[in-house]
Formats: structure tokens, C-alpha cells, sequence
């Protein structure tokens, strides 16, 4: 199927299913195929996941995978980052149907992949808190580090054993060094 080179975001909405292996980030006019998570990347999803479960119970929801519109600099965009939370009062507990993420997510957790750079991901970062995201965590494996994404300061780098905490997640607590053990990385990629 031959695409023009601009879409709008319901032209992109649209689009028939492709490949259930595929999966379409909008960003600027375009359907661009986002990268297969590779292993550390699932492992990495799998761990955060697995720290954060019990934190989140009463307070939010968080899911893997799940597509959000955004509007950075009044553009429409639609990304699927690894891991969404948006807290109770930004979406009820009752709300249910299969569609995007309805609304800001609080917090966005994004793992660097093979093919990205750490450039790239600042890049994102910017354009995720433009849009009105709250936080954004980026995992880098290599350089076994979380780096806290905020709108009003700068990013903070985590590493080792130094304790990830922030105000707007009460009661979380958890380190790099946590996150790649869970995972099973145990060593500098």
C-alpha cells in the first residue's frame, strides 16, 4: 500500500492493520515502524514492571505497550513507549475500552534499544514533556543508568545504588542496580 508522504492523525488512525508483528509510532505527518523490542529490553520491561506492581495497586494503573496521543508544540503524535502509569485521578479505575491511552500519562518509562541513541531519547524526552507528561524515566542498559525526565529541572542520572525517589510517586523507592538484577543484567553490555 503506497502512503503519501503526510498523514493526518485520523488518516493515520485510520490505516488498515498491517503485520500483527508491527507496530506504527506518528510522529510528524508519518506511520513510522517502531522497533522490536529486543532482550535486554524485554527483560528490562519485565523487572520495572515487576519493582512497581505493588506501588502502583490503589493508587494508578500502569500497562507495557500501549499507545498514547500526544500533542507536542501543537503537533499530534502517537508513540507506544514500554511502560505507562497515569494515576487514579487522571483516569478512574472504572474507565474500560480498547482504544489509545486516553489521557496524559503521569509517568512514561522508555528503554533505550540497540538501534537509539541516548541523543535521540532527550529529543523524545523534551517532546514528551511538552506535551504534558509529568515524568520520564529512560533505561539505558549500557550504561546500566535511569535517567528522571522533569518538566521544571533537570534530568537526574541514577546509578548503582542510589535511591530513585520523586514527590509525585510517594512511597516508591527503588535503585538502577535493583531494576537490572531483576532483570538478570548483571554486567555492563
Amino acid at each position: 500500500m503506497q502512503l503519501k508522504n503526510q498523514l493526518t492523525l485520523q488518516e493515520f488512525l485510520e490505516l488498515p492493520p498491517g503485520d500483527a508483528d508491527i507496530i506504527y509510532k506518528f510522529i510528524d505527518g508519518k506511520a513510522i515502524v517502531k522497533i522490536s523490542p529486543k532482550f535486554f529490553n524485554s527483560k528490562l520491561t519485565r523487572a520495572l514492571l515487576y519493582l512497581i506492581d505493588e506501588w502502583w495497586e490503589g493508587k494508578g494503573q500502569v500497562f507495557p505497550e500501549w499507545a498514547v496521543k500526544l500533542t507536542p508544540q501543537g503537533k499530534d503524535w502517537v508513540l507506544t513507549p514500554e511502560i505507562l502509569y497515569v494515576s487514579y485521578e487522571g483516569l478512574s479505575p472504572e474507565w474500560i475500552a480498547d482504544d489509545f491511552y486516553p489521557v496524559l500519562p503521569d509517568l512514561v518509562i522508555e528503554i533505550i534499544s540497540p538501534e537509539q541513541t541516548f541523543g535521540q531519547l532527550i529529543a523524545k524526552a523534551r517532546d514528551y514533556l511538552d506535551a504534558g507528561v509529568l515524568r520520564l524515566w529512560v533505561v539505558d542498559s549500557k550504561a546500566r543508568s535511569i535517567t528522571v525526565f522533569y518538566p521544571d529541572a533537570p534530568p537526574q542520572i541514577y546509578m548503582g545504588d542510589t535511591l530513585l525517589v520523586d514527590s509525585l510517586f510517594e512511597g516508591l523507592e527503588l535503585t538502577a542496580e535493583q531494576v537490572f538484577n531483576q532483570a538478570g543484567i548483571t554486567t555492563i553490555i
